[in-house]
């Protein structure tokens, strides 16, 4: 009888394959998980720490510094980090080595309510909290703001943050209770009554266009309300 060594030596080779991909795997698992380290992508400024979201998935590890990786709920982390105010996205994985990684995202606030409450709006048009860690510089909202209903302020307030004009020279936002909005600009002593947010566009070219005309001419400073509510018009108070 002919003995087929290539199959033998095929059927060995695989056999220690499998073998050590077991063992590899067995032993990737039972690896103990080191300290996290946190990396930032997107917005820059530190609304939230390295050492806060540190923090937040030790505490959520049970205070454990070095677990098995097989025990680790790694959905059940980014839900805690998700859960954090200040974060909009996180991702939580282990590395072979067993290092434990954190990808955040945090929010961008893109206005300021001050008024008997301070937080920030952030730029999906929710709440977020102040941070002890920076301060952003956004406009200001002022006058009659409820936190549960933010549409319109928070449509001004990004278009704000998409335009160069009103980034460089808008510096609040303010809501009268009757919900007519106003802007007041950097170094001009007029208010610009915008009314609703209808026709947002246009009223804002038409503050642009009134602008550069008045600022050649020299003469801004001659009024003290700009009106915006109306059509294919600017309607200004004289001081």
């Amino acid at each position: 009888m002919k003995i087929n060594w290539n199959y033998i030596k095929t059927s060995v080779l695989l056999a220690l394959v499998i073998f050590l991909y077991a063992f590899a795997t067995g032993r990737n698992s039972a690896r103990n998980i080191s300290n996290p380290q946190v990396e930032f992508i997107g917005e820059s400024s530190p609304y939230i720490t390295n050492e806060n979201v540190s923090k937040l998935l030790i505490v959520n590890l049970k205070g454990v510094k070095k677990i098995p990786k097989e025990t680790l709920d790694l959905n059940g982390l980014e839900n805690a980090l998700k859960s954090h105010p200040m974060v909009k996205k996180a991702e939580v994985y282990v590395t072979v080595n067993g290092t434990l990684k954190a990808k955040i995202e945090q929010k961008t606030p893109i206005a300021r309510v001050s008024t008997n409450a301070s937080y920030y709006i952030d730029s999906d048009g929710f709440y977020m909290p102040l941070s002890s860690n920076f301060s952003a510089r956004v406009p200001l909202v002022t006058g009659y703001v409820e936190k549960n209903n933010l549409k319109s302020i928070y449509t001004v307030a990004n278009k704000i943050k998409e335009d160069e004009f009103l980034k460089k020279h808008v510096i609040e936002i303010h809501q009268g209770n009757n919900r007519v909005l106003y802007l007041k600009l950097r170094q001009c002593h007029f208010l610009v009554q915008l009314g609703n947010v209808k026709n947002l566009d246009k009223k804002i070219n038409n503050l642009k266009a009134f602008y550069q005309k008045n600022l050649k001419e020299k003469t801004l400073d001659t009024y003290s309300k700009v009106n915006l509510q109306f059509d294919n018009q600017v309607v200004c108070t004289k001081i």
